[in-house]
């Protein structure tokens, strides 16, 4: 299969760098793939599960925070707040994060409070996914 370069950084690493058959990741409108030879784009990333294939190895799924996604030349750059394995992820913490998110959105707040709370389950849920899943092991 054709491969392409990926750049997979988070805020605090750089995660991945190196040829790749495949990556989809999380958009705001649904699941987005890209193989080689994929026409030039930008688009935003949202928190949750992403997938990428190195060749002559099974597909790895991470979680991921928000973020952009740039394709150009058969080059793919992914910038988001952080990527997680899930050897990497603490059950325990994202459970308490989805609780926390729950409960400040039950609560009668401002819309700006509302959509953080919202931003926050979002995340903690995306962690506990990857979390139980475990694949992708390297």
């Amino acid at each position: 299969m054709k491969t392409f370069k990926l750049h997979l950084l988070g805020a605090d690493r750089l995660f991945y760098e190196g040829d790749c058959e495949s990556v989809v990741v999380p958009a705001i409108d649904g699941q987005y793939g890209v193989l080689a030879d994929h026409a030039n784009l930008i688009t935003a990333i949202v928190p949750g599960e992403l997938s990428f294939t190195v060749p002559g190895e099974p597909p790895e799924t991470v979680a991921v925070a928000g973020g952009i996604m740039k394709v150009e030349d058969n080059d793919v750059l992914l910038l988001v707040d952080y990527v997680l394995r899930p050897e990497e992820i603490d059950a325990a913490r994202a459970q308490e994060e989805a609780a926390a998110a729950k409960e400040a959105l039950l609560q009668k707040r401002s819309r700006q409070e509302y959509l953080s709370a919202q931003a926050q389950l979002a995340r903690a849920v995306t962690k506990l996914k990857v979390r139980r899943k475990g694949s992708g092991r390297r």
